[in-house]
């Protein structure tokens, strides 16, 4: 295996330290209409009366600020609930590769008027349509990323067991359109409108979906979960039947921001070059001024965080949850600690949902050798007990 290939490359070394940069941010004022003054109205003007008519004024009242709260309130768990997604069909680009597991396309498809490429990997095992594993790769700095890198190693597992696999490379990734997404909240959306496109997939089975997630990947998994499952509102087409983390990012905002801080203020390339810098979030300079020290302040508010984080909704979660972890993971800045996925998992218990916990011992960020095949084993029995195998 090509070693670029397998590598996990979630390397940039972040803390907080924007708050020069948001604190001088011009907050945006609303739009306010000066009164207006008519002249006196007269029915004769050429005799004048004894009791004039009063001056007729209208004054426009202000649109009030928007609060913080409801700035944010879009990049919420409720917020992403309610989020009108936009999907379409998913396109082949070309065909790269064939083996003997598995046929290899480059995709792309729409996610709220972007384009957002990735890899989809068509067993030759069985016949369809197959069960559909999303793969969910971590973070890569932006320059060294190809579309696929992160689940290349992985997605092949699964192939081999008569799984198709789909890997979307996220907004500001690879072949990727470019937009904002604070919170890991534009990922999200762009995993969930992938889910919406695989009934246009031939080979595809939609009603039999798990979704595995690796750093990153994970938070981004356990956001999606709790949307799509116990959803209010029928805004997606596809359920997750069962999800794999793999030394995943904590479910708990506040854990990840005391660790990388904030994303980049500005032009992503340049963030990343930056110390202090957490590039998983993209935000833009374009955004009005407000959100931007909207999301400043939000990272300091302990209820608008439960608000954005998974870990406060496991109630929401329908799907079956296994968590890998390796006990010598997080001993660098740019790993994942074990105590992350050990309170995922006790939240998990305490909300009464089906989890898995696995511990592989000397194991860090990425694992390897036997322990990487017997955690994929167990990943793909996972998967047919309750994606293939689904009553």
């Amino acid at each position: 295996m090509n070693s670029t290939r397998t590598r996990h490359c979630e390397t940039v070394i972040f803390r907080r330290s924007n708050l020069l940069l948001l604190s001088v941010l011009i907050w945006v004022s609303a739009c306010q209409s000066a009164p207006i003054d008519s002249a006196p109205i007269s029915t004769s003007p050429a005799k004048e009366t004894a009791t004039p008519f009063a001056t007729a004024t209208a004054t426009f009242i202000p649109s009030p600020m928007p609060t913080i709260p409801q700035l944010i309130y879009p990049y919420t768990i409720d917020g992403l609930r309610h989020h009108d997604y936009k999907s379409g069909k998913l396109h082949i680009r070309a065909k790269l590769e064939e083996t003997d597991l598995y046929m290899r396309y480059s995709i792309d498809y729409p996610s709220d008027g972007l384009t957002i490429t990735g890899i989809m990997q068509i067993p030759k095992n069985g016949k369809p349509p197959f069960p559909v594993v999303v793969m969910n790769h971590g973070f890569f700095p932006r320059a060294s990323y190809s579309s696929g890198d992160g689940t290349y190693r992985a997605a092949e597992y699964p192939n081999k067991y008569g799984y198709l696999t789909l890997s979307p490379d996220y907004r500001s990734w690879g072949g990727s359109d470019v937009g904002p997404s604070l919170f890991y909240s534009g990922l999200v959306i762009d995993v969930i409108n992938l889910l919406n496109a695989i009934p246009s997939i031939p080979e595809a089975d939609a009603t039999r979906v798990g979704m595995w997630g690796h750093s990153m990947g994970g938070g981004v998994t356990m956001r999606v979960l709790t949307i799509v499952g116990g959803r209010v509102t029928e805004r997606t087409e596809t359920s997750v039947k069962a999800a794999v983390l793999y030394s995943t990012v904590s479910a708990d905002e506040a854990d990840i921001l005391a660790r990388w801080g904030l994303g980049c203020i500005g032009d992503i390339a340049a963030g990343e070059q930056q110390l202090g810098c957490n590039s998983s979030d993209v935000v833009p300079l374009s955004l009005p001024a407000n959100l931007r020290q909207a999301y400043y302040d939000a990272s300091t508010n302990a209820d608008l965080l439960h608000q954005i984080s998974s870990f406060y909704h496991l109630d929401l979660v329908t799907a079956p949850v296994e968590i890998n972890y390796g006990t010598a993971d997080g001993k660098t800045l740019a790993g994942a600690p074990p105590d992350w996925s050990k309170k995922l998992y006790q939240g998990l218990v305490e909300a009464k949902r089906v989890a898995k916990l696995f511990a592989y011992e000397d194991e860090g960020h990425s694992f390897n050798g036997d322990l990487w095949l017997a955690f994929m084993d167990r990943s793909v029995k996972f998967f047919d007990k309750y994606v293939k195998n689904m009553p």
